[in-house]
């Protein structure tokens, strides 16, 4: 039997297509939707820090602000990646655009890096210079801040996990990065005006320690996308998609599995061993069986391409392929074949 290839052209399902996933899943505009409100809030609230900052004196809060600009940046990059990854495949991009995802969320990284190595280095300087201390109101606003974009990180979080999406997950970590940021200075700014002339570096600390956060943050979140980017093993859906394949009539094993990562689905490559002595049709029909099943009982796998081959037989047919001539050792003279005979 010839080995057959199948690839259906059709283009990978949604998971608003699977009955089985539609009460799970969020409605497909969701991650763009939660971008654009955190752009919002971002805008809104870095105006509010810098005000605040400069009015009440404290470089941590100016510190917060120049953060929180860094997040709308993110945020627009984050909301075109998103944009880009929901366009259907096309004569050029036949595996689609999810990729754009992972090119984000490796762009929002970076930008994260950069903005805690900013702060870092203009809180070392702030610290050699002379300032009067904060005012005790801008204490009230790091809370609000504080409260607010913790709620946008969980939102976004929720977001990211229920569609697979690594740029609204780098998104949702620089709301809890400028979080983190606006906690630290809300204990700095606290010891600078109530702890005494002592503690005036204490804001200066604290933002030097927030960008620290932050970086290790960067760092951390960058490796995801990289590895989607190099098309690294999905090892978690691996021993499922070998299961649901095994449990089709006809398929004896999974000799070979690739899954990677795609935006927010998967694409999964496999070498099938089926029953040996199948026409090229039943073996094409075992195959579509295999991919319908895949795609419909693993949740985010969006198209399966299977290349099929006759299961090794257990025991070689004998006299099948004749023993080689030993080769003469040195000194021997050489080996002569028998001559044929003729009948």
């Amino acid at each position: 039997m010839s080995d057959a290839e199948i690839h259906p052209g059709k283009p990978a399902h949604t998971p608003a297509q699977t009955p089985t996933h539609a009460a799970h899943t969020l409605p497909r505009a969701t991650p763009a939707r939660t971008v654009i409100l955190g752009i919002i809030a971002n805008a809104s609230l870095a105006i509010i820090k810098l005000t605040a900052g400069i009015l009440g004196n404290s470089y941590a809060m100016i510190a917060d602000a120049v953060e929180s600009f860094s997040d709308i940046a993110s945020s627009l990059i984050t909301l075109q990646a998103v944009r880009v990854a929901a366009r259907p495949p096309d004569a050029e991009h036949p595996y689609g655009h999810g990729k754009a995802e992972a090119i984000g969320a490796m762009v929002v990284s970076v930008l994260l890096i950069l903005a805690g190595l900013a702060i870092g280095i203009q809180a070392v300087r702030e610290m050699f210079t002379v300032s009067k201390p904060p005012e005790i109101w801008v204490l009230a606003v790091l809370a609000l801040v504080v409260v607010v974009k913790e709620g946008f990180f969980r939102f976004g979080s929720a977001v990211a996990r229920e569609h697979h999406n690594t740029a609204v997950k780098a998104d949702a970590w620089h709301h809890r990065a400028d979080a983190i940021t606006s906690i630290l200075a809300f204990v700095g700014i606290s010891l600078a005006i109530f702890a005494g002339p002592g503690w005036r570096n204490a804001e200066y600390w604290a933002a030097l320690t927030a960008a620290a956060l932050i970086i290790y943050n960067g760092t951390k979140l960058i490796r995801e996308p990289i590895d989607e980017l190099l098309d690294r093993q999905a090892t978690h859906l691996d021993e499922q998609v070998r299961l649901v394949a095994r449990s089709i009539p006809g398929v004896v094993d999974v000799e070979k599995l690739f899954i990677r990562k795609a935006g927010p689905g998967y694409l999964a490559d496999m070498h099938l061993q089926v029953t040996d002595g199948l026409s090229i049709r039943e073996a094409h029909c075992i195959g579509g069986k295999v991919r319908a099943a895949c795609r419909s009982q693993i949740r985010g796998l969006n198209d399966v391409l299977i290349h099929l081959e006759p299961a090794a037989e257990a025991v070689p047919a004998p006299n099948l392929v004749p023993a080689p001539n030993p080769s003469p050792a040195p000194g021997d003279p050489p080996v002569t074949p028998p001559a044929a005979t003729r009948a």
